[in-house]
């Protein structure tokens, strides 16, 4: 009888308890979704509705289709190009950042050499760097070797990623058994071998973790590109996007605001998060079965 008078004792504090985090968790939604239904709605408006309706509804028609192949054909299909960039930077840039974080994180955590804990450290410290900060170095070795204004100029400094190396190499150590190295190697697999046929299956959820994270750096990363690129017909989503913000309020031209670009820099948006919700609906089962295979002790 007490131990059930003390369990009814206690669970009002634990609804309590329970409330409290429903609720925080209710706003956090709402802070997160709220931005993206005003987006949606928005790329549903033409441009008098989205200036003159309240935001969180629609305006007066349905437009959204309409919007998109105004976006599509806008300027000989300039967006279609800048999609087709952005695809190229991100698909190739953060696949080979995942790859070359994936190697390098093995090696740190399998293999003894000197100046191992150097290096550690060198990636540790390159972490600490913000991006922005190395957009003008950047810059200006590219202009010395001729890469300005080109494709390498965005994608070889995207396939670096401090970050995911770091990652890479704690989930190494765990994922990655000694005892398994030391049987392939006892049975004659090369280094190489060992690598592709054995660590990196046991490594993929890591794998997918890192692509993730370098697939949405990449997908948003402007600085570098407004940098280091000046011809349109290499911009990305972002820069070529902010370039159509800017001829939306005026900034661009004379001063006067063109307000028609407004639904081409909304429903342009719309289409330019798409591709990244799919990549993460595709590859979140990895991400999920990595996260919880490594809270098993083996």
């Amino acid at each position: 009888m007490s131990s059930t008078t003390a369990r009814r004792g206690r669970s009002p504090r634990r609804n309590r308890r329970s409330t409290a985090l429903t609720v925080a968790m209710g706003l956090m939604l709402l802070y997160a979704f709220l931005p993206l239904v005003w987006l949606l709605l928005a790329s549903t408006k033409d441009s008098k509705s989205l200036l003159s309706s309240f935001g969180l509804w629609f305006g007066d028609g349905f437009h959204l289709f309409t919007n998109i192949h105004d976006v599509l054909t806008y300027d000989d299909g300039i967006y279609v190009r800048w999609f087709g960039n952005t695809l190229l930077y991100a698909v190739v840039g953060a696949g080979g950042a995942a790859v070359i974080a994936t190697a390098g994180g093995y090696a740190l955590a399998k293999y003894s050499f000197r100046g191992r804990n150097a290096v550690f450290a060198l990636v540790l410290g390159a972490i600490t760097i913000p991006g922005t900060a190395l957009a003008v170095p950047t810059y200006l070795l590219f202009s010395k070797v001729g890469l300005v204004d080109s494709p390498w100029a965005v994608l070889l400094p995207s396939m670096v990623s401090p970050f995911g190396l770091y990652l890479m190499r704690v989930y190494a150590q765990d994922a990655v058994p000694d005892s398994v190295l030391e049987a392939a190697r006892i049975d004659g697999a090369g280094e190489l071998r060992t690598f592709f046929t054995i660590s990196l299956r046991l490594l993929g959820p890591g794998f997918v973790t890192v692509l993730l994270f370098s697939l949405v750096a990449t997908w948003n990363n402007y600085f570098l590109p407004l940098i280091v690129l000046s011809d349109p017909q290499w911009f990305p989503l972002t820069v070529g996007l902010n370039q159509w913000n800017s001829l939306a309020t005026g900034a661009a031209g004379s001063g006067a605001t063109t307000t028609g670009f407004y639904p081409l820099v909304v429903t342009g948006s719309v289409l330019a998060i798409v591709p990244l919700v799919v990549a993460f609906l595709f590859l979140q089962r990895f991400w999920q079965s990595g996260l919880a295979s490594g809270s098993v002790k083996q």
